[in-house]
């Protein structure tokens, strides 16, 4: 099985916003560079949206090594807590509702098609992909910003 690395994030300009994300996948030396962003989002969205499209620019099942500066999505798939949202009707264990099931959902389904590991880094720091990443969903965020997406 192929191991492809993927770094995420995402970034949105109030919450709910304008929002970006971006997404670099390696593999075998080449990288490769998605991102996007939507006119009314939250900052949760972007990072989820972001590990989703870059599974979806698979064309196999891999060994996916995530990277995400993301708490929220890499406790959520490490620690198994998604899946209990999912099993008991998208609420979490303190009763409340899981807020944005149509994208866990396809996360959750996403990620049974690979090996997947995932690892948590710290945002704005020093690992160069996260920052580049960064980049690119500011970016995209501001380009909806830009267009009066609020």
């Amino acid at each position: 099985m192929k191991t492809v690395t993927i770094y995420t994030d995402g970034a949105c300009s109030g919450n709910p916003g304008p929002g970006g994300w971006g997404a670099i996948l390696c593999y075998n030396g080449r990288e490769k560079e998605l991102s996007g962003g939507e006119a009314q989002t939250t900052n949760n969205r972007m990072e989820m949206t972001a590990v989703i499209q870059a599974l979806l620019a698979l064309r196999e099942s891999c060994t996916v090594e995530l990277y995400s500066d993301s708490k929220y999505v890499i406790d959520a798939l490490e620690k198994g807590w998604a899946w209990g949202w999912r099993k008991r009707g998208w609420v979490k264990s303190d009763k409340k509702p899981a807020l944005n099931p149509d994208l866990w959902t396809m996360l959750l389904d996403l990620t049974r098609q690979h090996e997947m590991h995932y690892h948590w880094v710290k945002g704005h720091a020093d690992n160069a992909y996260n920052n580049r990443c960064d980049a690119m969903a500011v970016r995209e965020r501001d380009r909806y910003a830009c267009r009066g997406g609020y």
